[in-house]
């Protein structure tokens, strides 16, 4: 074991809990270091914290300030780059190159909503002689930020950093899976020094005391959360007690849908990644491939030897391109839902267990829609391969789950993305492409994957309110 030991940062504090939890190499089974095993009392200080700095600082209508600290964030970040790539590498179990994409889109994240801080776009107008309206936002008030394991940095600065831009202070839960990461982060935070104490308050919890009380606590005026449908549909449920707004990005089953003019030489790669990426524990994972009968039986081979030929390693091995998943049960959890898959479906690439909780990837034939794999998120290196005839199948298909994140459409003709895209029930469309996600423009999901949006404008409005001036002019005379 490592002397290393991640503390939780809460009212400009270093807090360490009476729970110390060890964290584990998911490649190797060792053990990294320690951290704080954060609950209630933990929320409950995050909350308090954050609340006194909203009521009684300058943060919520100084933007300036605001810009200066995310600006200040985003260099701090940018000088531990490396370390926070290696030990995502080690602990999250992401290959290097998976972890240095999430760090490089994080750190632009934080400059892109230090520069929105000091922009504004409220409304103006003299309504009728002598009244005039106008319109101002202004933060909402503390802002409970939930994020998950697979990718901690980036799905927490995504949720926090529009936050701070709008004026909120934060009360951050992050999961006990990545808690050494986790304190990298808090690290980065704290060594912000234009962040006044309280505006940013962070703990790490494996359990589930601290988390629900974020969501139901009064003292909290919005709710960010990012992860399963199922805990999102909990979570809805204990907002409403309050009324909080909420913004969900939760599960998702996206669609690649290749017709028979693609490039399959293109499509094959960017399948494959879209497959094993963070060892498909990604919610745009592209875990559903609809194949145009044309070209159903090359992709359906091409597909199976790209897959077959994935290097399996540990996440700091830079040989390795795909990492092991978060822990063994993850992996079993996935193994299992293969194996039951064979009793429907074709088995086309078994993948199968590995040491500790390595997980090969596999790819499931199906035709019916109502099948457990098609209609149930896996979070794991596991694709269907599902076959259709035109256009019209094809979008049929692609929409019949639950799910609406992203979708990806593969094709040489130029008009039918737009086409086909138009009718599809997704958040995000990707031509020819996929993953490619651009911080000034929204993302998130239709259905059951969301509500909200993050990203661009949308993730600021996310944590503002809007008030009404009505100001009449004064009499003359």
């Amino acid at each position: 074991m490592t002397d290393k030991h991640a503390r939780n940062f809460i009212d400009g504090q270093w807090v360490d809990s009476a729970t110390v939890t060890t964290s584990l190499n998911p490649a190797t089974g060792q053990a990294l270091g320690t951290f704080a095993d954060a609950g209630a009392a933990e929320a409950e200080a995050a909350i308090a914290a954050a609340r006194r700095a909203f009521k009684q600082g300058e943060w919520s209508r100084d933007r300036t300030l605001r810009s200066r600290a995310l600006f200040e964030m985003a260099d701090r970040m940018a000088e531990r780059r490396d370390e926070l790539v290696e030990l995502l590498a080690r602990e999250n179990g992401k290959v290097l190159a998976e972890a240095a994409f999430e760090i490089d889109l994080t750190i632009p994240k934080l400059r892109y909503y230090g520069a929105l801080a000091l922009t504004e776009s409220g409304r103006a107008a003299e309504v009728r002689p002598g009244l005039y309206s106008m319109t101002l936002t202004e933060g909402a008030g503390v802002a409970a930020v939930i994020a998950p394991w697979n990718s901690p940095v980036v799905l927490s600065v995504r949720s926090f950093a529009p936050a701070l831009a709008a004026g909120c202070t934060v009360a951050m839960k992050l999961p006990g899976q990545t808690g050494l990461v986790n304190g990298l982060l808090y690290e980065i935070i704290a060594a912000t020094k234009s962040l006044p104490a309280g505006v940013m308050n962070c703990f790490t919890e494996s359990g589930n005391d601290g988390a629900p009380l974020l969501v139901s606590s009064p003292e909290v005026n919005v709710v960010s959360y990012t992860g399963s449908t199922m805990v999102g549909r909990i979570i809805m449920g204990q907002a409403a007690k309050t009324l909080k707004p909420l913004s969900l990005e939760l599960g998702g089953k996206s669609p690649m849908i290749v017709f028979d003019d693609a490039d399959l030489d293109a499509v094959v790669p960017v399948l494959t990644k879209a497959i094993t990426t963070f060892t498909g524990q990604f919610c745009m994972t592209g875990s559903r491939i609809l194949a145009q009968a044309g070209i159903a039986d090359e992709l359906r081979e091409r597909m199976a030897k790209s897959l077959e030929a994935v290097r399996v390693g540990a996440g700091d091995d830079p040989a390795s391109e795909m990492g092991p998943m978060i822990d063994r049960a993850n992996a079993e959890r996935v193994d299992r839902m293969v194996a039951e898959a064979a009793d429907y479906a074709k088995i086309v690439v078994r993948g199968g267990l590995g040491e500790q909780a390595f997980y090969r990837p596999s790819l499931v034939e199906v035709q019916d829609l109502d099948a457990r794999i098609v209609q149930q998120e896996v979070f794991g290196p596991v694709a269907t391969f599902e076959v259709f005839t035109d256009e019209a199948e094809a979008i049929t298909r692609a929409n019949a789950t639950e799910y609406g994140l992203a979708a990806s459409i593969w094709t040489r003709d130029v008009a039918r993305p737009l086409r086909v895209g138009r009718e599809l029930e997704a958040g995000t469309v990707w031509t020819n492409t996929w993953a490619i996600v651009v911080d000034q423009f929204e993302e998130g999901g239709f259905k059951q994957s969301g509500m909200g949006r993050l990203n661009g404008l949308r993730g600021l409005e996310e944590f503002q309110e809007t008030k009404h001036y009505v100001h009449p002019a004064p009499q003359a005379g």
